[in-house]
């Protein structure tokens, strides 16, 4: 499999992108206003210790106080003999409210809800991971030759400082003990000077943060199964061959700076494969889609066929769909970042071994993702479940914000309900108003229903509130919301509510044909209606026209 790993940079963000035979499989941005927190270790205040939710929250010095769950708050977590002492360990037995502990952040807080933290200090090298709170040696499940894991885990049993742990990356593999002395070397002075931060700073405070993206992107991704490392910038650029040659000169000769005209994103599809993982639907080669819906608990992928017809018979045109979408499905995870519960609802197959291939499929495309997930089967109801370990937002959360009209809904209400509210708002707020006459803005669609034919409907609201009213139409304001511009006697109303005066000339959009009487063209001016003689064959197009008649809730023109 061809790997690359391209680079852009600018001065408000980094974007990396993996790529695998060409197509974008997991995307990594960093910007000043979104810091990565996940890897920083922190001094912190125990805030509150919760013994009905045996978890503590900590003061970090985050905007929200971070969650420590009681099997995390256990300093170490590697002897088999005190397992059963710590499983009955209680969470306030082992912290108290205003205690001082160093902890890390394990996972990036979500919505309303803060960080993740763990008092077992992980702390990345090239090779290794030292775990200084615990005593152990492990190699990563990731490399699965039996005779290579008893290799690394001898050569690092005899390297691992008393009292301290040590796990042999993946990239690891095959390396000779030189390499891991090495990044011993620069992993143990660099925890003694976490320790030393954590003695001299004032709680709360942050003691030890992760590199920044392009030089965790160099110790975490570029191995020699990669490629080629493309960046665009010079800076950056001579930035990583300086990292390299302290790190694995080896692998210089494959980073290459990009400096042409076009944004190197552009050249390897990456910007439009951004703007597909943002989309809800994702259409696949063969003609089916998928359709992604997340809540707050959970991610729901839906499989169709949608134009995708088959060849021979129905049970293979579901298994040819259904094969596409797995490879899809588990590109779109890595890529989008999802993380947590996920839910599949397939085309439904009947037979067995069409089942048994789907899951298999998805099994062997998740061995690709570095991100650990499980393929947990078939429920009852023929839905696949699989589980993806969350450590970070996930890309929609980083580009997107919630939407400040719908309010993360995705819809919004129609314009007669709309209409129906605003009537009974406008009522109980007229039944306080000592003034005569008042000028209301609502979006245009609300403003016609609520006028009503010929003016009926707000006549009638007239007559049952003894108010004078003005609505006048906006193509700006959001369909749910009006709002009143001003009250008052009905001569200063009607001072402020008419843009429009008899005999006066204005250039307007045709808007729309009159819905009565296609002949006659909708235009606006200030949100208020001109109703123009003659304008229907002009809709799309500016016309001159002269004022012929004023009313309440709209004026005639024609056109000169």
């Amino acid at each position: 499999m061809q790997k690359k790993i391209v680079i852009n940079c600018d001065n408000k963000q980094t974007r990396v992108a993996v790529l695998e035979n060409d197509q974008v499989v997991e995307i990594y941005l960093e910007r000043p206003v979104h810091q990565r927190v996940v890897g920083n270790v922190y001094k912190g205040i125990v805030a509150n210790v919760l013994p009905g939710m045996q978890a503590a929250f900590v003061d970090i010095g985050l905007e929200r106080n971070a969650f420590l769950y009681v099997d995390d708050a256990h300093l170490t977590d590697d002897e088999e003999n005190d397992a059963k002492k710590r499983s009955k360990a209680k969470i306030e037995q082992l912290l108290r409210p205003g205690e001082e502990i160093m902890v890390q952040v394990v996972k990036e807080p979500f919505g309303s809800k803060g960080a993740r933290l763990t008092r077992q200090i992980t702390i990345p090298g090239r090779h290794l991971v030292l775990m200084p709170t615990v005593e152990y040696t492990g190699v990563s499940r990731r490399i699965e030759d039996s005779e290579e894991r008893e290799r690394l885990k001898e050569i690092v049993s005899a390297l691992r400082p008393s009292g301290k742990g040590l796990i042999v990356r993946t990239v690891g593999e095959g390396q000779a003990e030189e390499a891991f002395s090495q990044d011993l070397n620069f992993l143990m002075p660099l925890w003694e000077k976490v320790q030393a931060q954590y003695l001299q700073k004032t709680a709360p405070a942050l003691v030890y943060q992760d590199l920044d993206l392009i030089y965790r992107i160099i110790r975490d991704l570029f191995t020699e199964q990669i490629e080629q490392l493309v960046v665009d910038t010079q800076y950056e650029y001579e930035k990583i061959i300086e990292i390299l040659e302290y790190v694995d000169s080896a692998l210089i000769k494959k980073v290459k700076l990009y400096a042409g005209d076009i944004p190197v994103f552009d050249i390897y599809g990456v910007e439009s494969e951004i703007e597909k993982a943002l989309s809800r639907t994702v259409w696949l080669d063969c003609g089916g889609y998928l359709v992604f819906d997340h809540t707050e608990a959970l991610t729901v992928i839906d499989v169709n066929t949608g134009k995708y017809i088959g060849k021979t018979n129905l049970a293979d045109t579901v298994l040819k769909t259904n094969m596409d979408a797995a490879e899809e499905i588990v590109r779109q995870i890595r890529l989008r970042d999802i993380g947590g519960i996920i839910i599949i609802d397939f085309i439904d197959m009947d037979s067995e071994e069409h089942r048994r291939q789907i899951l298999e499929k998805l099994a062997e495309k998740t061995k690709e993702d570095k991100t650990k997930s499980h393929v947990l089967g078939l429920t009852g109801l023929g839905l696949v479940e699989m589980t993806r370990k969350k450590a970070r937002q996930g890309l929609d959360a980083v580009l997107q914000q919630t939407c400040p009209y719908c309010g993360g809904r995705g819809k919004v209400l129609c314009s007669d309900v709309v209409s129906a509210r605003t009537e009974r708002q406008l009522k109980e707020y007229m039944e306080h108003l000592d003034d005569e006459a008042l000028l209301v803005e609502m979006h245009y669609s609300v403003a016609g229903l609520l006028i009503g034919p010929g003016g009926s409907y707000l006549k009638k609201m007239e007559e049952e509130t003894g108010k004078v009213i003005f609505i006048r139409g906006s193509d700006t304001m959001h369909i749910e919301k009006y709002r009143i511009i001003a009250s008052g006697s009905l001569a200063e109303m009607e001072k402020i509510a008419f843009p429009v005066c008899l005999g006066e000339q204005h250039i307007v959009k045709i808007e729309e044909p009159h819905a009565n009487n296609p002949y006659d063209g909708i235009g606006r001016i200030s949100g208020f209606v001109i109703d123009v003689q003659g304008g229907g064959a002009y809709v799309g197009e500016d016309v001159k026209l002269e004022i012929v008649e004023v009313s309440r809730t709209f004026a005639r023109a024609k056109i000169v």
